[in-house]
C-alpha cells in the first residue's frame, strides 16, 4: 500500500527520524494559516508547498513550489490544489491534486549551504535480505546516477539476525563524506530509519533527498513509503491511511472480492488461478498476437460468485476484445469455475466479446460438460497451445 508523503513522514517521525514541520491543507486559506503556524513554531521565512499524490517527480510537473512570502503560499496553493498533475510516474492525463503539504524551510540559510543525499531501504531479492541503498548524489533520479556514475551508489546488506549494526550506520555516514556533528546526526538518522522500516512492515522507504542543513542537522526532505499489504492486519493505524481515491477504481473494487487484479493496456482480458499461471498466460497471450488487458488471479478458492465478479470487472474495460479463462483445478474445482462462467452470462446479460476457456485438473470434464450444455458461445480448449490458437483466431 502506497502512502502520501505526509503520511510516510508521520510514521518516520514516530520512530525518531527527523522530518520538517509540515501541515496538510485542503484549500489556499488553510495553506496560508498552516504557513503562519509553521512560522510561529520554527521562525521559518520560506515554505515548501507540495502536491500530495501517489507519484514521484512532482517537482518536474509543477507540483512543488518554494514560497518566500505568506501571500505566495496562498498563491501556489491555489495553483496546485485542483490541478491535474502530470509527472513521469503518472498516466498521460495526470492525477488530480486534492491536498497539499506546507512545510518549513530546511534549506537555511540558503541552498548553497545544504547537501543532498539519496537513501532507500528495500529488499535485495538476490540476497534475500534487506538493504540500505544510498548515494552522495541526491535530489535527482537515482537511475540516472546508477547509469552515469555507478561508483557513487553504495549498498549495505542487513543480516536479519542482528539488524543494522552501528558499524554499518557509521560506514554509511563516512561514504557520504560526513564528519563532526553531521556524521553523528546521520548515524542516528539511519538507525531510526531502519527501525521504522522494520517496525512498520514496509516494502520500500525512499528518501530523496536526505538533507544535511547548514547547522549539521539531517532531515528526510521527502518520503516515499510503501507498506507490505500482507502485514496491514498488524497495523490498523496505517491501514486507516489508505487513500482509495489515489488507486485505480477497478483495482479497489476487485480487492473487495479478494481478487488480485492489475489493469494493463492490452486487448485480451485474462482470468487465472495462481500468480505463476497468470504470468505464463500473459506470455501466451503476447505470443499469440494479443496484449494482456489485465492481471487477474481469482485465487485457489474461487467459487461461482467470485468468477462472476471477475467477469464484471474485466468487462468494464472497453478495450477488451476477448477473454481467456485459464484454470488449473488443484484446490479449486473446475466445475465451480464453469458454473461461475454460466452464471456470469445469465446475470450480466449479453457478453459481446468471445470467451476462451481452458480447464484442467479437478473436475475438468464436468466443467467442460457444464459449459458445452449451456448453449453459450464459449470456445473450449484443453491444451495451452489450443487456447493460444483460439486467442489468435478470435483477434484476427
Amino acid at each position: 500500500m502506497n502512502l502520501h508523503e505526509f503520511q510516510g513522514k508521520s510514521i518516520l517521525q514516530g520512530y525518531g527520524v527527523s522530518v520538517p514541520l509540515g501541515i496538510v491543507a485542503l484549500s489556499p486559506e488553510e495553506a496560508f494559516e498552516a504557513a503562519k503556524n509553521i512560522q510561529k513554531q520554527t521562525g521559518s521565512d520560506k515554505w515548501a508547498v507540495k502536491a500530495q499524490i501517489h507519484a514521484g517527480g512532482r517537482g518536474k510537473g509543477g507540483g512543488v513550489k518554494i514560497a518566500k512570502t505568506l501571500d505566495e503560499v496562498r498563491e501556489y496553493a491555489d495553483q496546485i490544489i485542483g490541478m491535474m498533475l502530470v509527472t513521469p510516474q503518472t498516466k498521460k492525463e495526470g492525477k488530480l491534486v486534492k491536498k497539499i503539504l506546507v512545510e518549513q524551510n530546511i534549506y537555511y540559510p540558503g541552498p548553497e549551504e545544504v547537501e543532498e543525499y539519496y537513501m532507500s531501504i528495500l529488499l535485495n531479492r538476490d540476497k534475500g535480505r534487506n538493504m540500505v541503498m544510498y548515494s552522495p548524489r541526491g535530489g535527482m533520479n537515482i537511475e540516472q546516477v546508477a547509469e552515469e556514475t555507478p561508483d557513487e551508489i553504495f549498498t549495505e546488506i542487513i543480516d536479519p539476525k542482528v539488524g543494522l549494526t552501528g558499524f554499518q550506520a557509521r560506514r554509511i555516514a563516512f561514504n557520504l563524506g560526513l564528519s563532526g556533528t553531521s556524521f553523528k546526526e546521520m548515524v542516528k538518522f539511519v538507525a531510526a530509519l531502519y527501525k521504522a522500516y522494520v517496525g512498520s512492515d514496509a516494502s520500500l522507504f525512499e528518501i530523496n533527498p536526505v538533507i544535511k542543513a547548514a547547522d549539521g542537522r539531517v532531515y528526510a526532505a521527502d518520503a516515499k513509503v510503501s507498506i507490505d499489504n500482507n502485514a496491514l492486519f498488524r497495523h490498523k493505524d496505517i491501514n486507516a491511511m489508505r487513500d482509495l481515491s489515489e488507486e485505480d477504481p477497478t483495482e479497489v473494487e476487485a480487492s473487495r472480492f479478494d481478487l488480485n487484479f492489475v489493469k494493463l493496456d492490452g486487448n485480451v482480458g485474462c482470468m487465472v488461478n495462481g500468480a505463476g499461471l497468470a504470468m505464463a498466460t500473459m506470455d501466451m497471450i503476447k505470443m499469440s498476437g494479443g496484449e494482456p488487458a489485465n492481471f487477474l488471479d481469482v485465487g485457489g478458492t474461487a467459487d461461482a460468485k467470485r468468477v462472476e465478479e471477475a467477469f464484471r470487472i474485466i468487462l468494464k474495460d472497453d478495450s477488451v476484445k476477448a477473454i481467456l479463462v485459464n484454470i488449473f483445478g488443484g484446490i479449486v474445482r473446475c466445475d465451480k469455475v464453469a458454473q461461475g462462467i454460466v452464471d456470469a452470462y445469465h446475470n450480466i446479460g449479453e457478453i459481446k466479446v468471445p470467451i476462451i476457456v481452458r480447464l484442467q485438473g479437478t473436475n475438468a470434464e464436468e466443467g467442460k460438460e457444464l459449459i458445452d450444455k449451456s448453449g453459450l458461445k464459449v470456445h473450449s480448449a484443453i491444451l495451452l497451445q489450443e487456447a493460444a490458437e483460439l486467442v489468435n483466431k478470435v483477434l484476427s
